[in-house]
């Protein structure tokens, strides 16, 4: 009988100390949980303080008054408008290596009936 009774006493003492090692995990990881808890707070209370900043920053009329006064640009007038025939001619292309899709489309252009009328708009002098 005492055999049993020591290894009954045996097996409570490490039930119990196998129950406090539990309670002690859970509980450092509770903490774990808060901790981090609390950082996500820190952040997002950091990441809305950085869209208030960029939203003050990026305000029209804030950049409207920095623009009327660092660039000194002007409105446009009506006048300064022109047609396309008479803008300069476009300078000369001095690289090595033409542009691929350039050629392509020049190439398809060139292939292509220049009378072709493509779109909704209705050719000069057909009927709606």
């Amino acid at each position: 009988m005492r055999i049993i009774h020591f290894l009954v006493v045996g097996m409570l003492i490490f039930a119990a100390a196998y129950v406090y090692r539990i309670k002690m995990e859970s509980t450092s990881r509770v903490e774990r949980v808060q901790r981090l808890n609390a950082e996500i707070r820190e952040q997002r209370d950091a990441i809305a303080v950085l869209r208030a900043e960029w939203a003050k920053l990026d305000a029209p009329l804030r950049l409207q008054g920095l623009a009327e006064r660092h660039l000194g640009l002007k409105p446009i007038n009506a006048t300064q408008y022109d047609q396309i025939k008479n803008l300069p001619e476009r300078p000369p292309n001095f690289t090595r290596d033409p542009d691929p899709i350039g050629s392509m489309l020049n190439t398809i252009e060139a292939g292509t009936d220049a009378k072709l009328i493509t779109g909704s708009v209705p050719a000069a002098g057909a009927r709606r």
